[in-house]
């Protein structure tokens, strides 16, 4: 035990560690380029791989279906690791598996652009299926490719034509199952009844702090058998027979998830050091690797693999056989059901439909000509009408919210343990939700939408973030997004997450003002395939302003919904304050001040644009105004220290929302007194 865990926890009795296992080369392998890796980069995490190794092993070379030269073969199993500190693990497996990652790569191991990060990054490295590090986030990413793997069984398989039949498979450390997301998503997991999700806890009892007993006591075999999986109990996690006949029940019920319970000795080899939290997260250091090398019997140099142990490990030949069983499997499928083979092959490519485009713009259209006064949630329920008949991709969900989110539609179906459909209850699982919805993004074959009030965006709010890193296609309906949401109060009445939202990289923010705005910021999110969308949505009714504006200039997320003539100055406003600047325009007018107004329903769409856009909205010399119902501290790099910002930097209250307008200064008056006084200067 470390020196930090014996001064601040309970003195309890030490878990005893499992027996040595048998050591051979093919593990020895494992462990050697993870300690020689973690070594030479000075950093690292190497007790999780050598502790994980036998379990690797058996997996990887008895059970995974996969095909090291296509990453991307649609049926192979997916493999998560949660606990992705542990990344040495992975590059060791994907290494002697055959994947395009050399041994030069290892040696690059957590320098910079290496293809071996600290931590697993999906579009880094051929073969690693999601970023991990975030503890807790990768077993929910595998429940969603589960749900996937589910969902599109049921859509597209036939009687005698099984396209879709592949396992997941996920690595957890107690790290993960102490993380409340792993509860919200495991727990999901049961209720669908996701039989092929299959996952390994790491069962050493050690984290960063020492022995895990002071803080984690849970019965972790207990709640998830509650959860409604199986649970295959106190298997040695380096006794690779155990582990294989462990494997094969889990892959024998159909019905259950299943949880791995593996006892292992975190650092497993290491003489001095395993069992203790000193393995967890720094090198061996030079003389350990040197026991460790002759404890396991590895009488090779640094980064060095005998080829006899590189020919046990690849699995090219028997990958490219899987694949050309399963791709003679498909030809007999696309004969029979030429249709569903097309559609099958489009939506795993992640392309849209051929009418898309047409049905997109038919859509924006009619909008604009409705011209309709209704809340931007109730225009995004529109837009999901219109939209999801001709995207049977388009995959919905709620955190116990459609009602008021407005994301269930009348060809809506509920997804259960026993049919397939096209809607996820999450239940009250924000974090759970967004997570699952980037697995189901990852696996391919659908596009998620999911839907919380806006400002329980903070409970997701690292799933958000993981979704911009990895650079993924998920839409975010974020409902009651203002003061305007009212009589609930500041609990419920987001100011900050506007203004936080839009600083995360790569994530589109979307505040539109109107119904028309709303369309196009639903189209913009599904057409974008290089990252999520969040939509930011009133609870109020909002009256048409965008309805005349051409829609590709609104889709560039800032134009000018209304010009003057001899302009002195620039309304910028978002949402339902675009009225509000408005109506102030026409009272500047009447006093003879001419303001422009500017629509910004995507700051970060936005800044995108040309300069010449830009200064075409934004012309120079004229002072710049910003008005929205939320942090102000955003809009300064719009307006700068010449300019204004009518917002709100504290609370709310409980009110009618009218009521709430006027006591925080989003009135009229208010916002051409602030136009005066910046003219005044």
């Amino acid at each position: 035990m470390s020196s930090l865990s014996a001064a601040n926890t309970p003195s309890r009795p030490a878990r005893p560690a499992p027996a040595a296992p048998a050591y051979n080369e093919l593990t020895g392998a494992i462990r050697a380029l993870a300690m020689d890796a973690v070594q030479q980069a000075n950093s690292g995490h190497p007790g999780m791989p050598l502790g994980m190794a036998e379990i690797a092993e058996v997996l990887w070379r008895q059970h995974l279906s996969h095909n090291p030269a296509n990453p991307a073969w649609p049926n192979r199993d997916r493999f998560v690791l949660s606990n992705g500190h542990g990344s040495m693990l992975l590059y060791a497996l994907l290494h002697l598996s055959g994947y395009d990652l050399s041994i030069e790569d290892l040696k690059q191991f957590r320098q910079l652009h290496s293809r071996t990060p600290g931590h697993p990054e999906y579009g880094y490295t051929a073969g690693v299926e999601t970023t991990t590090g975030p503890l807790g986030q990768g077993i929910a990413n595998a429940v969603g490719m589960a749900i996937s793997e589910k969902l599109l069984a049921a859509e597209f398989n036939r009687d005698g034509h099984t396209i879709v039949d592949h396992h997941t498979y996920a690595f957890m450390g107690d790290g993960c199952l102490m993380e409340g997301v792993s509860h919200e998503a495991c727990s999901l997991a049961g209720t669908l009844g996701l039989g092929k999700l299959i996952a390994f806890w790491d069962d050493n009892g050690i984290s960063i702090d020492g022995q895990v007993e002071g803080w984690f006591t849970d019965d972790t075999p207990g709640r998830f058998a509650a959860y409604g999986w199986q649970v295959i109990p106190n298997v040695n996690g380096h006794d690779a027979a155990a582990l294989n006949e462990a494997i094969k029940a889990a892959k024998a019920d159909s019905q259950r998830p299943t949880l791995i319970c593996c006892r292992t000795a975190i650092g497993m080899g290491s003489p001095n050091k395993a069992n203790s939290a000193d393995v967890h997260g720094a090198p061996l250091g030079g003389d350990e690797i040197a026991a460790t090398r002759a404890a396991i019997g590895w009488q090779h140099a640094a980064f060095e693999i005998p080829a006899d142990v590189y020919a046990a490990w690849n699995a090219r030949a028997a990958g490219a056989e899987r694949e050309a069983t399963w791709d003679k499997t498909f030809a007999a499928y696309s004969k029979a059901f030429p249709e569903l083979a097309t559609e099958f092959t489009r939506r795993i490519n992640g392309k849209l439909p051929a009418n898309w485009t047409k049905n997109a713009q038919d859509f924006i259209t009619a909008t604009q000509a409705k011209a309709e006064t209704v809340a931007t949630r109730k225009a995004s329920q529109l837009a999901i009408e219109a939209l999801a008949p001709n995207l049977p991709e388009l995959l919905g969900g709620s955190a116990d919210l459609a009602g008021s989110n407005l994301t269930w539609w009348k060809g809506a179906k509920g997804v259960s343990a026993n049919e397939g459909g096209n809607y996820l209850f999450y239940g009250v699982r924000e974090f759970g939700m967004t997570a699952i919805a980037n697995g189901i993004a990852l696996a391919g074959g659908f596009i998620p939408y999911t839907a919380t009030f806006m400002v329980f965006s903070d409970y997701a709010r690292n799933a958000i973030r993981m979704a911009a890193l990895m650079k993924i296609r998920q839409i975010m309906v974020y409902t009651h997004d203002s003061i305007g949401l009212g009589e609930d109060g500041p609990t419920h009445q987001p100011i900050e997450h506007a203004a936080s939202l839009r600083i995360i990289p790569n994530l589109d923010v979307w505040r539109p003002a109107d119904a028309t705005e709303t369309a196009i910021a639903w189209v913009s999110g599904i057409q974008r395939a290089d990252g999520p969308t969040a939509l930011l949505l009133s609870r109020q009714n909002l009256p048409p302003v965008a309805n005349k504006t051409p829609a590709d200039q609104i889709a560039r997320g800032g134009y000018v919904v209304s010009p003057a003539a001899n302009a002195k100055a620039v309304l910028i406003a978002t949402g339902s304050e675009v009225k509000l600047a408005l109506d102030a325009q026409a009272a500047l007018a009447e006093a003879g001040v001419g303001v422009s107004v500017v629509s910004m329903p995507s700051t970060t769409t936005f800044d995108k644009q040309d300069k010449a856009w830009r200064d075409s909205v934004f012309p120079a010399g004229l002072p710049r105004i910003a008005v929205e119902a939320g942090h102000p501290d955003g809009w300064y790099k719009y307006v700068g220290l010449e300019g204004a910002v009518v917002g709100i930097a504290r609370f709310g209250e409980s009110a009618p929302a009218g009521l709430l307008f006027k006591e925080f200064g989003f009135t009229v008056e208010n916002v051409v007194n602030t136009v005066r006084g910046v003219l005044a200067n």
